[in-house]
């Protein structure tokens, strides 16, 4: 009861405190209950002390406290539980000031307490004091687990700078409860900011030197610590050097001779400055000599008077002479007198303003500025004729663009062609023979609404990407053969596509109207399906599917959260869709909910990265649901957009699943001989890019790929190989073993990650190489796997049956895309969507494909059957048993199923 919550009546307080007090009378005498007098019967409790949050350090127990007055008893709960009274530690005093009885209980908190529910929910603590009158809550006091990890995900690295330069040293500190706090030290020695600005040290905790000094030069070592340990990252030499630089030249020395020939000197130092700490030194010389004359001294002479000039309008005419005949020099005098001279002419030389001369002046001067105004007046005429000539282009091109958008895509009709899918021998398959006028999808003339005229550009009545250049899509056989190059360029001019990958081997696309269709990228386990009636009718859209890559992307991951899949992409986002599409793709967890916690991010139009779905907690009426599998995870979408699962680990039983290949060279013709093993996340997408890879390095498998589960242990993965014949071969490695970071595999950030073991051959006879491989997280299980194999021999080529390229379309159009024939899909779906009385419906599919755990999802859909026969497709379509989904169509007890069951004679 809070002090803001309504009164109970006084008598049911007073009757529950009597009826608790008899019973802890008679429980024990250790129970934290008091009389109060009857002065303060009528007080409510408060607390002077409530319980604070607090951290348990290695195994050491934390106490919380709870103080309050007045009160008659005192009890913790903790995580809901009644902590037992023989657990409490009571004291009882009075407040000098009020007179008012106080009570103080204490519990403890050991780390096996907090254990046992980790993982499920944080471990919380409150007490409750009891009064004749009513009941107080205190605040609830949560208990973590303090530690701090031993690895920092990111250490400084040593560097040489030159001086002045901006020094950036990044340090990512280890996790830890509570957070880290990081100092950096230099040469031992704390840095602090606040008394010397030249450093900096940013919000993630890098440490910026913003012009290096020689006395910057040193050891810095970035210090993680909170309650639990204190780490030191690796230490990082800085090394500020100065190049060496030459100071001015010293004026030239007086000529050594007093008169005639001598020589002259100049010289500079490297001291501008002067070289250190391995900086380069000056280049060039240091002295100069010239060669130089000593004359005597040279008085000046006066050269002969100019003639006078012309009398000028102020009646004046003047003349000059220079001190030149000789000039002085060497010291000698300079001339005496005037060099200028002037005098006043007479009437007759003075020129008259009125003169036939000035009137021919003004003439020429009027006509010019006519000249002027008249270009400038064609120049302006010339630029508006321009304008307008742009303008009217512009607005008939314009208009063509918008007739051309209108039609170029959605007036494109598929051409005919005949659809038979293969049959296995002597099958039963769920089939009839279909109308050629239907399942042909043989249709003429525009696919569009008549009455969509409106939006010319629109996500809903128009086309979606600009037109093909030939403006006709055309199917040969169901299968769409587009120029994959071709799109991936146009797709990218579009605005919002202007971040896709162009990566034509991972990228698919076609166009698809209301049968619906398939689009796949071979040998990466990645699929969209577009079920039938998905899009609507009257509408085609130009559809693509890609797989991105892991570091062209940046997810926002924090804590322990790991990228379990590959990042994909289908779209254009923004279409339209009247039914869920599947979106097909691996994950690579061991897909127990139990040990994580996965969600389901999607990247939304300006680029950030949001929550849409946590697996396990799927709601029925949001646009995405997940149906997990053991390797696969299928997402029900009604949007499309680019999507990646995100796990986080809720405690340290939670595994990844990698994958590790061994490849060697193919060829060798020396005693070196180098084993690469790839640690990879187990998706068959990154192990098609690794494989990709080493072909064209040239390489070759040499064992088949083993899957090894990857624990979240913080502990790293180590590789080594043993058992080898001394006799023959030796290991070139200094260490025993080789190690990648924990922080590295968990992460997922790097789409794959090799280490390389370098051995020697003794002889270059040898050909043979047995060792064993070993695999293992440090304090943990490992695996060992045995090699036997021959160097000279080529035996397991790069692209064996480890890479079979997927020899189906990359896009389906159509009921080729599917298994079941569209007339019988929506036979089984009149048949089965209706409720019966005994359960032979949609239900009962659903249990006989061992679907019961989505039936509330099933359920809220208009055909719940279409939906399953969805995921059965999607499941289905490289290996699916079609006489299986008849004979569970038969145990239904659906006879008129029976009907769809012909032979393949009759076929």
């Amino acid at each position: 009861m809070s002090r803001n919550s309504p009164r109970t009546p006084k008598i049911c307080f007073r009757y529950f405190a009597a009826l608790l007090l008899a019973t802890l009378a008679v429980t024990g005498s250790h129970a934290a209950t008091a009389t109060l007098p009857a002065a303060f019967s009528d007080l409510l409790p408060h607390f002077l002390v409530e319980p604070e949050d607090e951290f348990i350090v290695k195994n050491k127990p934390v106490t919380l406290t709870c103080r309050s007055t007045p009160a008659t008893q005192i009890y913790f709960k903790c995580n809901g539980e009644w902590v037992h009274q023989d657990d409490h530690l009571i004291e009882r005093t009075v407040d000098p000031a009020t007179a008012l009885p106080v009570m103080q209980v204490t519990i403890d908190i050991t780390r096996q307490q907090v254990e046992k529910i980790f993982g499920l929910d944080e471990y919380w603590c409150q007490c409750v004091a009891w009064s004749t009158t009513g009941t107080q809550k205190s605040q609830k006091a949560y208990i973590r687990i303090a530690y701090l990890r031993k690895n920092f995900e990111e250490e400084p690295q040593g560097k040489e700078v030159a001086l002045d330069q901006e020094v950036l040293l990044h340090c990512h500190p280890p996790e830890g409860v509570p957070q880290a706090e990081v100092e950096w030290q230099r040469n031992e020695d704390v840095i602090d900011p606040a008394s010397d600005p030249n450093f900096f040290i940013t919000a993630d905790h890098n440490l910026v030197i913003k012009k290096a000094r020689l006395a910057d030069t040193g050891n810095y070592t970035c210090v993680a610590k909170n309650i639990v340990a204190r780490r030191k990252s690796t230490s990082a030499t800085v090394l500020v050097y100065v190049n060496g630089g030459w100071s001015t030249w010293t004026t030239w020395s007086s000529c050594s001779a007093v008169c005639g020939r001598g020589w002259q000197k100049r010289s500079r130092s490297c001291t501008n400055p002067t070289p250190l700490n391995g900086g380069t030194s000056c280049e060039g010389q240091n002295v100069q000599k010239s060669a130089c004359v000593a004359t005597c001294p040279v008085d000046g002479g006066w050269s002969e008077w100019s003639k006078w000039s012309a009398c000028g309008a102020d009646c004046s005419m003047w003349r000059s002479r220079d001190c030149t005949q000789p000039s002085p020099g060497t010291g000698g005098k300079e001339c005496q007198g005037l060099d200028f001279q002037s005098l006043n002419c007479t009437s007759e030389q003075c020129p008259q303003s009125d003169s036939p001369l000035c009137l021919l002046a003004a003439v020429s001067g009027a006509e010019d500025v006519a000249l002027y105004v008249g270009m400038v007046a064609v120049a302006l005429c010339l630029t508006l004729l321009l304008i307008v000539v742009v303008l009217v282009y512009r607005r008939k091109k314009e208009g063509l663009d918008a007739d051309v958008a209108d039609s170029s895509i959605l007036t494109t009709g598929f051409q005919p062609m005949g659809i038979k899918p293969s049959k296995p021998e002597n099958s039963h398959l769920l089939t009839i023979q279909p109308d050629l006028t239907t399942t042909t999808t043989s249709y003429q003339g525009s696919l569009r609404s008549r009455h969509d005229a409106a939006g010319k550009f629109s996500m809903t009545n128009g086309p979606l990407l600009d037109p093909l250049p030939n403006g006709s899509h055309t199917l040969h056989n169901g299968k769409l053969n587009p120029d994959p190059a071709e799109f991936v360029t146009r797709l990218s001019t579009q605005s919002y596509f202007k971040t896709l990958p162009r990566d034509v081997a991972n990228t698919s696309y076609g166009t698809f109207n209301f049968l619906g269709g398939r689009l796949t990228i071979p040998n990466t386990g990645i699929s969209l399906l577009i079920p039938p009636e998905a899009i609507p009718r009257g509408k085609i859209y130009e559809i693509y599917l890609t797989v991105q890559r892991k570091e062209d992307l940046r997810l926002p991951l924090a804590g322990c959260q790991t990228l379990l899949s590959p990042v994909v992409s289908c779209g254009p986002p923004g279409v339209v869709l009247s039914r869920p599409v599947i979106l097909s793709m691996d994950h690579c967890f061991d897909a127990c909910l139990d040990n994580w916690a996965v969600r389901l991010k999607k990247q939304s139009y300006e680029g950030a990265w949001e929550d849409v779905l946590l697996m396990g907690e799927e709601l029925v009426s949001e646009p995405y649901y997940c149906q997990l599998e053991t390797e696969t995870c299928r997402l029900f979408s009604e949007q499309l957009g680019t999507f990646a699962l995100v796990g986080e680990s809720l405690h340290m039983g939670a595994a990844k699943r990698l994958r590790l290949v061994l490849f060697s060279d193919t060829y060798c013709s020396t005693l070196e001989y180098n084993i690469r093993v790839y640690c990879m996340d187990d998706t068959q997408d990154v192990f098609k890019e690794v494989m990709q890879m080493e072909r064209q390095l040239g390489g070759r498998l040499i064992d088949e790929p083993h899957v090894l589960l990857f624990k979240d242990s913080y502990h790293n993965l180590r590789l080594s190989i043993h058992d080898m014949p001394q006799a023959h071969w030796r290991s070139k490695l200094l260490a025993g073993y080789q190690e990648i970071p924990f922080y590295h595999i968990w992460n997922g950030s790097q789409r794959y990650l090799h280490c390389t073991f370098t051995l020697e051959r003794l002889s270059l006879s040898t050909c043979e190489l047995t060792c064993q491989l070993c695999v293992w997280q440090v304090e943990g299980e490992g695996q060992s796997f045995s090699l036997d194999f021959n160097i000279a021999k080529d035996t397991r080529a790069v692209d064996s049956e480890f890479l079979l390229m997927d020899s189906n379309a990359t896009a389906l159009a159509g009921p080729s895309a599917f298994q079941i024939p569209y007339l019988i899909r929506q036979k089984i779906c009149s048949s089965l969507d209706a409720p019966c009385p005994n359960g032979a419906d949609w239900r009962m599919l659903a249990q006989r494909l061992k679907l019961e755990r989505h039936m509330s999802f099933f359920a809220s859909k208009a055909s719940p059957t279409s939906v399953i026969l969805d995921l059965w497709e999607a499941q289905h379509f490289h290996s699916g048993n079609i006489n299986q989904l008849a004979t569970v169509m038969a145990d239904i007890g659906k006879q008129e199923a029976m009907i769809f069951l012909v032979s393949d004679g009759e076929c």
